[in-house]
């Protein structure tokens, strides 16, 4: 039988990401951020491809996606409500890391896999800043799946696309517990 890591466990166990409009100041700085981007980046990545890259989103590059939010919401046909929510995300956000899904030419490692990959690398950074104690959630929305945003927003190039904004900040309000899947209900097992 395997010694358990009982503390990483009970993280496990207990894990709960916090709404991005509660995360206030301080946001972690560079020094403190620079070890949570290297425990994301230690994911599961089928070739060693590394498809993926982070961007680091401070507060005038915050203000300048939702600037930008609002003419793509205007180009796409969006209500008011909902790009003053898309906007919301970005304007009132202190710090966000974006996490990009930068596919890499194989012929082992289908796309899909490495798509796979860049999304361990966004739910390895939204855990590591909750065990080292910040509140953290990963967003996405309209506008991270629009090319043109993400080209004008990010530079992404055209095979790039975003996985996910994380956003890290200091907790204000603890969140309630919200129920959990049913794991019966959704785990089938199999022995032949």
């Amino acid at each position: 039988m395997p010694a358990p890591d009982t503390a990483a466990l009970d993280f496990l166990r207990t894990r709960r990401s916090r709404p991005a409009r509660t995360l206030g100041l301080p946001a972690p700085d560079r020094t403190t951020l620079r070890p949570l981007l290297e425990m994301a980046l230690r994911c599961p990545d089928h070739g060693k491809l590394e498809p993926w890259r982070l961007i680091v989103l401070e507060r005038a590059a915050l203000e300048r996606l939702a600037r930008l939010v609002e003419s793509c919401g205007k180009r796409l046909g969006k209500s008011t409500t909902e790009i003053d929510k898309q906007r919301a995300q970005f304007a009132d956000a202190h710090l966000a890391i974006a996490v990009i899904f930068s596919p890499k030419p194989s012929d082992k490692v289908p796309a899909v896999e490495q798509g796979h990959s860049a999304a361990c690398v966004a739910y390895g950074l939204l855990n590591a800043a909750l065990a080292a104690g910040w509140g953290a959630n990963w967003l996405t929305g309209w506008a991270s799946h629009d090319t043109t945003f993400a080209r004008e927003a990010l530079g992404l190039e055209p095979e790039e696309r975003i996985v996910g904004f994380i956003h890290i900040g200091t907790e204000t309000t603890a969140p309630p517990e919200r129920p959990r899947p049913d794991t019966n209900a959704l785990t089938t097992w199999m022995d032949a």
